[in-house]
């Protein structure tokens, strides 16, 4: 699938690092590094502008290396691009750490994922059929 894409940063664009690799490493576009406090957040600008198709997301979701290691993960995950956005690709970065975090220009801060989605269209009824879970909510599948 191609998907048009304006890099307006001075870094490679996103690609995939292997070839079973499902998501693009997102780098921060900076002109000064930014420090995220504990549990302070922000949104890092990537200099990315995109174009899907209809039917296709971008999906940002966290590094699980940054998420492990440092406390930083994307805020609203997976944050959802559609296809009819043409702004710049923003990441919601939040510190859930106890110690600062420096973000430099060029760091891989999130990770894209493209995929296919499907439109719903509702049809209002009386009743639901009956299954074996019924009702059962948060936790109601898990062994006892």
């Amino acid at each position: 699938m191609n998907i048009k894409i304006i890099n307006k940063s001075n870094h490679m664009l996103p690609h995939y690092e292997t070839i079973a690799s499902a998501g693009m490493d997102l780098r921060a576009n900076l002109i000064d590094p930014v420090t995220l406090k504990p549990l302070e957040r922000t949104i890092v600008k990537t200099g990315l502008f995109i174009e899907l198709p209809i039917g296709i997301e971008a999906q940002v979701r966290p590094r699980s290396g940054l998420a492990a290691k440092k406390g930083i993960t994307v805020l609203n995950a997976p944050g959802t691009i559609d296809a009819d956005y043409r702004g710049e690709i923003g990441v919601i970065l939040v510190n859930l750490s106890n110690e600062d975090f420096c973000i430099e220009n060029g760091e891989r801060i999130a990770q894209l994922i493209i995929a296919k989605h499907e439109r719903a269209e509702w049809v209002e009824v009386e009743e639901l059929s009956e299954t074996s879970r019924g009702e059962g909510g948060f936790g109601s599948t898990g062994v006892k």
